[in-house]
This record gives C-alpha cells, sequence and structure tokens, in this order.
C-alpha cells in the first residue's frame, strides 16, 4: 500500500483553491488520499487535520457504506518506544463509490450562491 507522508501531503494540495471552491474539509481530504491510492494510520492522519482517524472511517463506513482494509502495524511513538495502530486503506472494488461519495462530499463544497 501507498503510505501518505507528511512531507508529501503538504508539497502538494489537495484541491486547488480558487474563486469558486471551499478547501475539503477534514472526512473529503481523508477519503481523497485513499481514493488516490494512499493509506493512512492515527498519526499520519493527524499531519493533514484529523485528530480521531477511527471516528472518520467509521462515519465512512456507516453513512455511505464504504469497506475499508484494517491492518495492524507497530510504528515509532514520541518516547521512542513502538505503539500499536490500525492502517486504514480503501479496498479496490471500493474507489469507484468512493468517487461517487468524493462528488457528493465536494458538491456542497462550491460556491454558488455569492457566499
Amino acid at each position: 500500500m501507498k503510505k501518505a507522508t507528511h512531507s508529501e501531503e503538504s508539497s502538494r494540495p489537495l484541491r486547488k483553491a480558487d474563486n469558486t471552491t471551499k478547501p475539503l474539509n477534514k472526512t473529503a481530504r481523508i477519503l481523497k488520499v485513499m481514493v488516490d491510492g494512499g493509506s493512512l494510520n492515527r498519526f499520519e492522519a493527524e499531519q493533514i487535520g484529523d485528530h480521531c482517524l477511527n471516528s472518520t472511517i467509521s462515519t465512512l463506513s456507516n453513512s455511505y457504506e464504504l469497506t475499508f482494509i484494517r491492518s495492524w502495524e507497530r510504528v515509532p511513538n514520541r518516547w521512542g518506544s513502538k505503539t500499536s495502530v490500525i492502517r486504514y486503506s480503501l479496498r479496490r472494488s471500493e474507489v469507484e463509490k468512493a468517487r461517487v461519495v468524493m462528488a457528493i462530499l465536494t458538491r456542497s463544497r462550491n460556491v454558488t450562491d455569492g457566499e
């Protein structure tokens, strides 16, 4: 699985800002990483503004019936020891459904009423 990295995410915008769109919300940012073939654990998600990735994944699963792959991994924590976290990724069979969900999440983000 392709992992998102902080430098990778900060060097490229998730969505080009212009006069007609607002920035993606956290759910859409997380889903965009997954649709683009990436995967995230809770520490990586923190770098793009999601402080509780498991809740975001739960919302995407329950509200939009998306199925995610969950795999345990051990990563270093800030004290130098290892901690167990879950890495989330989108099943390949779910990518097209996730694109539809992305359209739903971003449709309401378009500014059409002169905000």
